[in-house]
């Protein structure tokens, strides 16, 4: 019994965002191959929006000519809507039946990443990969690489024949499918050309400018055509080294930073021959008995929005501010739909610092009003999705998320339950003690003060 628990607490911090408190009754008796069941059921899909109402998508909000005002206006407009796409992403995670999908669209987030300010751009995307998360990764990199966000983060509407730009090419190569050290500077070249005349239209749709294709003959990965950017991507999808890579990349992210070779090449491998089946690939994984090896437990550090992400799924609460849940991605170093750069978020101990693991630390105790948020941001911090403005930069001082949470629910669910045993991942390498000490023995200030310990950052 203790066994399962242990197991499925894993499967669903690896799967999902952990342990939703609604689950806590049954998940020591629940087996966990029904669970895997459960997390893989899809609904209907349903995707993310905003409310606030788009606005021309032909304008060019950096560059416009526009009065000063009207482009102020827009800029507010564009904040407006990327927030909402932010938090509602957010809240999918938190709160979706559907965890393995979202877990898995938060993957794809990372490995396509895109920083546009464009928020129709934004939604689309976001939308593209939420829905492929567990299909076939040739239709996700299709659609992925024909929608405007990822033409226009990569400069591929600037991709014409006779000056081809070799972004686009390079990207999809080296960090979408096959990794360096499987092409060469020639394959780019070729690659870039082929892509040539792939843009959008002013509606935000794909379009292929045939007047700017290059019809040239041409040399792409070994083989020799009139390619364009479709003939490209069925060549990438050919290479066992896009399987094998993408294969690699899943398990460093939901299995364990140091790859085990032989299982990557077996899985990889199976990938490859089921025609790139996600959800077949994933099954594997989670269905493997050396998926729960003790080595693969709690040995994976939580990103910032897999941190909060944990947190609300564990503590039922209303959240009067939920915009300033933007402020705690952006200090802790993750902010959705604003990834570093094309290479997106670096794992792992990177998430860590003086400062970030100072806040991660007190985030319960902020977030159950313990304690005020203090903080002195980054001379660069911008939360504005690159738009910055007097009335946003991190030097105002927020209010805090005015988090109510719902305490008497959470005793009744842990009367008579050991809290760490739900909460910490490997609780034998916590000194409970300690915990204890710092505790009025009370439900609430147990869960908080086991929240705080260097082991809930682990999963």
């Amino acid at each position: 019994m203790a066994d399962s628990l242990l197991k499925n607490k894993h499967l669903l911090w690896r799967a999902g965002f952990g342990v939703g408190i609604n689950q806590i009754d049954d998940l020591k008796n629940k087996n966990p191959k029904t669970l895997i069941n459960e997390l893989f059921k899809e609904d209907s899909f349903t995707e993310i929006n905003y409310d606030t109402p788009d606005i021309d998508p032909t304008a060019d909000m950096m560059n416009t000519t526009a009065p000063a005002e009207k482009k102020k206006e827009m800029q507010r407009i564009y904040r407006a809507q990327n927030e909402e796409l932010n938090l509602n992403f957010l809240d999918k995670m938190v709160n979706s039946k559907e965890q393995m999908r979202e877990k898995m669209a938060f993957f794809w987030h990372g490995h396509f990443a895109s920083r546009v300010l464009n928020p129709k751009f934004n939604r689309q995307l976001l939308n593209t990969i939420r829905k492929n998360a567990l299909g076939n990764f040739k239709d996700l990199l299709f659609e992925v690489s024909q929608s405007p966000a990822m033409l226009n983060f990569l400069n591929n509407q600037q991709n014409k024949k006779d000056h081809p730009n070799e972004n686009f090419a390079r990207e999809v190569m080296e960090l979408f499918t096959m990794g360096r050290g499987n092409y060469t500077e020639k394959d780019v070249r070729e690659g870039a050309r082929a892509f040539t005349g792939w843009s959008y239209d002013k509606e935000s749709n794909f379009k292929e400018r045939k007047n700017q294709h290059d019809e040239g003959t041409k040399t792409f990965l070994g083989k020799t055509g009139n390619f364009d950017g479709t003939d490209a991507l069925h060549t990438i999808l050919e290479q066992k080294a896009t399987a094998k890579f993408i294969t690699a990349k899943i398990y460093k992210f939901f299995v364990n930073e140091n790859v085990d070779q032989d299982i990557v090449n077996t899985l990889s491998t199976s990938f490859y021959n089921s025609g790139y089946d996600i959800k077949k690939l994933m099954n594997d994984i989670f269905s493997s008995s050396w998926f729960y090896d003790q080595k693969n437990i709690g040995n994976r550090i939580k990103s910032p929005i897999e941190l909060m992400a944990g947190m609300m799924r564990m503590l039922p609460m209303q959240i009067q501010n939920p915009e300033n849940l933007i402020v705690y991605q952006k200090l802790l170093g993750q902010m959705l739909l604003y990834p570093p750069n094309v290479a997106g978020w670096p794992n792992g101990r990177s998430w860590i610092d003086s400062s970030t693991l100072m806040l991660r630390l007190q985030v319960p105790q902020i977030w159950s009003g313990l304690r005020p948020l203090e903080y002195s941001p980054r001379q660069d911090d911008d939360i504005d999705m690159g738009m910055k403005s007097k009335e946003t930069a991190l030097n105002k001082s927020f209010k805090n998320p005015n988090i109510t949470i719902d305490w008497s629910r959470v005793d009744q669910i842990f009367a008579r339950k050991n809290c760490e045993d739900y909460l910490i991942q490997n609780p034998k390498s916590l000194d409970m003690n300690t915990v204890k000490n710092f505790s009025d023995k009370s439900t609430k200030m147990t869960i908080i003060n086991l929240m705080s310990t260097p082991e809930y950052q682990l999963m």
